[in-house]
Order: C-alpha cells, then structure tokens, then sequence
C-alpha cells in the first residue's frame, strides 16, 4: 500500500498540504536539514531565497536516493525560513511545495538565522519507504 495522505473533510481546507499521512509499513528515513550548499560546501544562490529552496531540494533528493528512498515517500517536512517576513515564508513554500504532488504533512517556520553563512532556507523531511 503507498503512503496515504489525508485531509479530513472537518478541517479547514485552507491548508495547501496534507494534514496527516498514513505510512505503509517499510522503512524509515529520517533526514538532516538539507542545505543550499554546493558540492564544495558554500551556499548557493547566495541572497536568492526562491534558488535556495531549489538547491535545498536538489540535497534533499540526493540524501533521500542514497537511503533508498525518493520525494514521492516523503511523509513530513518541515521547512525553515531565514526571515520575518510572511512572503518570504510564502516565496519558500510556493518554491518547495512545487515538488510535492500532493504536498504531505508540513511545518513552515520562520526563523532569526540558520547555520551557514548567507543560507535563507533548510528542509528537514520524514520519508517512509513502503514494504
């Protein structure tokens, strides 16, 4: 059975992402936040938020290949943001969401700083790989 995600028609349908996601037995991925760094470890685009989120992406896919697993298993996410701003947080989701179809269970943050230098953006994801 693949995952299944779930909107329960007594929730508000504001929500452009699952509010649950049913798993299918299988194994765990558990990422660390993906990063918009290049393979020589510097953040790139550096001030492109919307380019960040898609490099974010790009590593997020990478970690998730090499456990097995791909975007299409992905269970949860949570997304950090480098900013105050609402549209900023909304530029980021629009950019990330993209990838999901349909988008699972999400926690959007806005945040002070993030670990790299000039880096605007990190995506942790839960995948599960059904047996």
């Amino acid at each position: 059975m693949p995952n299944q995600m779930i909107n329960p028609p007594a929730l508000a349908t504001t929500a452009p992402y699952a509010y649950a996601a049913l798993a299918a037995a299988g194994q765990m991925v558990f990422t660390a936040g993906a990063c918009p760094l290049d393979p020589t470890g510097r953040t790139t685009p550096v001030g492109d938020l919307v380019g960040q989120c898609h490099q974010a992406i790009t590593n997020l896919t990478i970690a998730l290949q090499a456990a097995g697993a791909d975007l299409s298993d992905v269970v949860k996410t949570t997304i950090y943001v480098a900013s105050d701003q609402r549209e900023d947080l909304r530029a980021a989701w629009t950019a990330i969401s993209a990838y999901f179809a349909p988008h699972p269970p999400s926690t959007l943050l806005g945040v002070t700083v993030l670990g790299y230098a000039d880096q605007l953006v990190e995506v942790e994801a839960i995948a599960v790989i059904p047996a």
